[in-house]
C-alpha cells in the first residue's frame, strides 16, 4: 500500500490532499473477447476511476485507451463524432441538417491518403488501434443493450462506428477570432476603431489600420454566415464548446509552471498544469494510464482524441497552456455581376469549387446544400444580391492541420530532443508546451502553425482579391523556447511571453491575455527557493486577486452616504476571492457595477452593441487615471461613478444574500453546477441528475481560475476542471483531479466522486508504479482477441 506520508510533505499539505480512499474489495476479473487486438490487454481500475491499461504492444495500449474512453464516455464522444461528421439529421431530423452542412463544409478536401501517409507508421498504428478500441466497445454494447448509456434509449439512436480516416477528415467549424475582426471593422465604420482597445487591448501593442480595399461600412454580422448558427435545436448551449459560448472563449486559457531541481526541496523538478476549459457539461478530460514495452504514460486526454494531453511518461512530465497564434482570417470576395459563381481574384475571375451535398434526414428525403470553396478556404456566406461572399481561411483546413496524431507522437517521445525531432511537427494548435525530465532538465517550447500573410496583420477582414492571401505556414521552429532557464523556473498563463526583442514582423497574434494570473504565479515562485509539491497545489488553488488588490487601493477616502457601508466592508479585506468570504462577493458585484457604468460613460450610444465589455486593465486604468473620455471634469465624473457603483453593489448584495452582511458568502453566488448538455430534454434531465450544491472561490483573474457566467448569473462557467502536480521521477507522489469524475453514467460511483475534492482542493493520488496500482485495484477487465477463448 502507498505510504500516505509521501504525499503530505509537511503539515501545510494536509488540508490539500484527500485521504487515500479505503480500498474496496477487488471485484473479480471481467473477461471479454474483442476484435482488433493482437494480444490480451489487462485494465486495472483504481479507486479514483482511472483505468491502468497493460498491453503487450504499444498499439494495443492505445486500443485499450479507446476502449476505456468509450466505456466511460461513449455518448460524449459519439455525440461529438456525429456532429463533426455531419450526421445529426439522420438521427434527429431535418432541423439539424444546416448544422450537418456546416460540419461538412469544414471537412478536409485534400488527399486523405496523403495525410495518412505523412504520419509515421508507429503513430498511425496507434491511432488505428485507438479507433478499433472505441469500435470494440460499441460492438459490445450493441450486443448487450443493457450496457448502452441511457441517452441511446431516450433518444432512440445507436452509436456510430469510427474510422481512422475520420480523424483527418473532420476539421473545424470554428469562429476562432473572426468575430473580433467583424467588431473592429464595424467600429472602424463608425470612426471609433480606438474603442476596440476597451474590449481587448492589443498585446503586444500595435496600431490597427483598415486594410486597403476594405469597405468597413459593408461589414456586418451576416458575413459570419453559417458560423452564426445557434445552439443545436434540442440542446442547451453545449458547455464544452467554447465557440458557442463567447464568454468562455474569451476566458479560455490555462496555468502551467515547471520548477527546476535547484529550486525544489527534493532536488527533483516539479511540473504543475491546470487547463482551463468549460465547466457545466461533459468533463473535457479523461484520465488514463497506458503501459506497454516502450511506453508508460499517464494523464488527462481529450475524450475522442488518442493519447494523453497533460501528464507524464516514465521519463518526463509535460503540460500545456494556450499560446496565441492568429490562425483564422476572414476574406471578403467580390462576386461577378452576371455569374455569382465567379469571384474576383488576382485581376481575373475564378469559379468557386462546388459540392452538392445531400444530407441524410431521419424519416424524410435528403436535404440539399451547396458547399462552396474559394482559393483561401471555405465560403461561409454567399450573397449574390450584394455581390458579396465571405471566406474563412483556417489553419485547421491546411494539409497536416488536423492535429489528430500529435498526442500519440508526444507520448512516444523519450526526451526533449525526440519531441523536437519527431513530435512537435504534428501539433498545429498554438500551445506553450512545458517539459521536465528525470535528469533534472526543464523547458518550454511554443508549438503550432503560423500563417504567413502576403500582407496585413489579421486584425480586420481583408479583400479576397489575392493581395492578402496566405503564402505559407511556419511551424514551431519559428517560435520561442527556453531550456533550463537560469532563474530555475518557468511559467505561462496565456500572458504575452514573446521575448522582448521578438521581431515586429513575426508577431503571431495580438490577443494575449491580461497578465494577472502569470504575475501572481511569478510572485509566489520567486519567493520560494525550496518549492514543494504542496506549494504547487496551494498555488493552483490561490485566490488572491490582483484586480481586487488594485481596486482596494483606489477606494475613495470620502464617499456619499450610500457608498459608505461597501467601503467599510472592503477596506479590511485581503483581496482573496475565497468561497466563504463576504467581501469577495461584494467585490464581484461591485466589479460588475463598475464595468457596466464605465462602459455607459465612455462608449457612445451608437457603439454600445459592439463594445459590451471592458478589459480589467482598462477599467482599473480609468479609475486610477480618469481622462477626457469621462467628460470635462474626469475626476469628478469618476468619483460620482464610483459612489453610485458602491451604493448599487451594496443594495444588490442585500437583495441576493440578505440584509445581514455577516452571512454573505461568495460561494453562495458562485455555484458549481454540472448538467447534461441535453438536459432541456425532460427524460435526459430526469435520468442524469445535475451535480450541484457547492460554491467556489476564484474568478477569471485568480490563479484558481473559475470564470463567471454572464449577468445576471454568477455560476462557474469554466476554469481548471483537470489539475495535475507532478513530482518528476518520484511519480507516485504526483496528484490530480478531474471534475466531476471519470464516468458520465450516473449509475457509476465515478459520476461525481471528484466533485467534492475539486471544491475543497483535496488532490487525489495519481497512481503510477505497478506496485501502487496493484495495491489499490478495485476492478479488473481482461480484453482477449476474439477467437482466443
Amino acid at each position: 500500500m502507498l505510504n500516505r506520508r509521501s504525499f503530505l510533505l509537511g503539515s501545510a499539505a494536509a488540508v490539500l490532499f484527500a485521504p487515500v480512499t479505503a480500498r474496496a474489495k477487488p471485484a473479480g476479473t471481467r473477461k471479454t473477447a474483442v476484435d482488433g487486438l493482437a494480444a490480451p490487454v489487462e485494465i486495472i481500475d483504481d479507486p479514483y476511476g482511472v483505468p491502468h491499461i497493460r498491453a503487450a504492444s504499444i498499439p494495443d495500449a492505445f486500443f485499450g485507451q479507446g476502449y476505456v474512453v468509450a466505456r466511460d464516455r461513449l455518448f460524449q464522444i459519439d455525440f461529438s463524432h456525429r456532429r463533426e461528421m455531419g450526421r445529426m439529421a439522420e438521427a434527429f431530423g431535418r432541423e439539424f441538417a444546416p448544422f450537418d452542412a456546416r460540419a461538412r463544409l469544414f471537412h478536409y478536401r485534400g488527399d486523405l491518403d496523403a495525410e495518412l501517409a505523412a504520419v509515421p507508421a508507429e503513430v498511425l498504428a496507434c491511432a488505428r488501434a485507438y479507433v478499433a478500441g472505441i469500435n470494440a466497445r460499441i460492438d459490445e454494447v450493441l450486443a448487450d443493450p443493457t450496457l448502452l448509456p441511457q441517452e441511446y434509449r431516450i433518444l432512440r439512436v445507436r452509436p456510430l462506428k469510427w474510422d481512422v480516416r475520420d480523424l483527418v477528415l473532420a476539421r473545424s467549424a470554428s469562429i476562432g477570432n473572426v468575430d473580433d475582426e467583424i467588431r473592429r471593422a464595424r467600429l472602424a465604420a463608425l470612426g471609433l476603431l480606438d474603442l476596440d482597445a476597451v474590449v481587448a487591448p492589443l498585446r503586444p501593442a500595435w496600431t490597427m489600420r483598415v486594410p486597403d480595399g476594405l469597405d468597413p461600412a459593408a461589414v456586418s454580422e451576416t458575413d459570419l454566415g453559417v458560423l452564426r448558427l445557434g445552439p443545436l435545436p434540442f440542446s442547451a448551449l453545449v458547455p464544452d464548446d467554447p465557440d458557442q459560448l463567447p464568454g468562455e472563449r474569451a476566458n479560455a486559457g490555462s496555468n502551467a509552471w515547471t520548477v527546476g531541481p535547484s529550486r525544489t526541496a527534493t532536488g527533483r523538478p516539479i511540473l504543475a498544469n491546470d487547463p482551463h476549459l468549460g465547466i457545466g457539461g461533459f468533463g473535457p478530460r479523461h484520465v488514463a494510464h497506458l503501459t506497454a514495452p516502450g511506453l508508460d504514460v499517464i494523464g488527462g486526454g481529450a475524450p475522442g482524441l488518442p493519447g494523453i494531453m497533460q501528464g507524464h511518461t516514465d521519463r518526463f512530465a509535460f503540460g500545456r497552456t494556450n499560446f496565441h497564434i492568429d490562425q483564422e482570417d476572414l476574406f471578403v470576395l467580390e462576386l461577378h455581376p452576371d455569374d455569382s459563381e465567379l469571384y474576383r481574384h488576382q485581376g481575373g475571375w475564378k469559379r468557386f469549387d462546388r459540392i452538392e451535398a445531400a444530407i441524410p434526414v431521419k424519416d424524410g428525403p435528403p436535404a440539399a446544400f451547396t458547399l462552396r470553396y474559394a482559393m483561401q478556404g471555405a465560403v461561409i456566406a454567399h450573397d449574390p444580391a450584394r455581390r458579396r461572399a465571405t471566406v474563412l481561411a483556417a489553419i485547421d483546413m491546411q494539409p497536416c492541420g488536423s492535429g489528430a496524431f500529435a498526442m500519440i507522437a508526444i507520448n512516444l517521445a523519450k526526451d526533449w530532443d525526440s519531441l523536437h525531432r519527431d513530435a512537435f511537427r504534428f501539433h498545429p494548435s498554438p500551445t506553450n508546451f512545458h517539459y521536465a525530465d528525470v535528469n533534472g532538465n526543464h523547458g518550454w517550447q511554443v508549438i503550432g502553425y503560423v500563417p504567413v500573410r502576403r500582407k496585413g496583420d489579421g486584425l480586420l477582414p481583408v479583400p479576397g482579391d489575392g493581395r492578402y492571401d496566405w503564402t505559407g505556414i511556419r511551424d514551431f521552429r519559428a517560435l520561442p523556447s527556453e531550456y533550463n532557464p537560469a532563474k530555475g523556473w518557468f511559467a505561462s498563463a496565456n500572458q504575452n511571453n514573446l521575448p522582448a526583442d521578438w521581431p515586429r514582423d513575426r508577431i503571431p497574434a495580438f490577443s494575449f491575455r491580461d497578465p494577472y494570473r502569470y504575475e501572481r504565479v511569478a510572485e509566489v515562485l520567486k519567493a520560494q527557493p525550496k518549492h514543494t509539491l504542496a506549494d504547487s497545489i496551494a498555488l493552483q488553488h490561490d485566490t488572491l486577486s490582483t484586480p481586487a488588490r488594485q481596486l482596494l487601493a483606489l477606494l475613495p477616502a470620502k464617499a456619499a452616504a450610500g457608498a459608505e457601508p461597501a467601503i467599510a466592508m472592503l477596506r479590511g479585506w485581503d483581496g482573496r476571492l475565497d468561497a466563504d468570504s463576504g467581501p469577495a462577493a461584494l467585490f464581484e458585484i461591485l466589479w460588475r457595477e463598475l464595468s457596466s457604468r464605465m462602459l455607459a460613460a465612455i462608449v457612445p450610444e451608437k457603439a454600445r452593441a459592439l463594445v459590451t465589455e471592458i478589459a480589467p486593465s482598462v477599467l482599473l486604468g480609468l479609475l486610477a487615471r480618469p481622462d477626457a473620455r469621462l467628460g470635462a471634469d474626469p475626476a469628478a465624473a469618476r468619483d460620482a461613478l464610483f459612489d453610485a457603483a458602491l451604493a448599487a453593489a451594496w443594495t444588490t448584495a442585500q437583495e441576493k444574500m440578505g440584509a445581514d452582511p455577516a452571512v454573505w458568502r461568495w460561494g453562495s453566488l458562485h455555484q458549481v453546477r454540472i448538467a447534461h448538455p441535453l438536459s432541456r430534454i425532460p427524460a435526459i434531465a430526469k435520468a442524469f441528475p445535475p451535480i450541484e450544491g457547492e460554491g467556489s472561490g476564484g474568478d477569471s483573474y485568480t490563479v484558481m481560475a473559475r470564470w463567471l457566467r454572464d449577468a445576471p448569473d454568477w455560476r462557474v462557467s469554466g476554469g481548471a476542471s483537470y489539475l495535475q502536480v507532478i513530482d518528476v521521477g518520484a511519480w507516485d507522489n504526483s496528484v490530480m483531479l478531474n471534475l466531476p469524475g471519470q464516468s458520465n453514467d450516473p449509475r457509476s460511483v465515478h459520476y461525481r466522486d471528484h466533485y467534492r475534492p475539486w471544491i475543497t482542493g483535496s488532490m487525489l493520488p495519481m497512481l503510477f508504479s505497478r506496485a501502487a496500482v496493484d495495491a489499490h485495484a478495485v476492478g479488473r477487465t481482461l480484453l482477449n482477441p476474439k477467437g482466443t477463448f
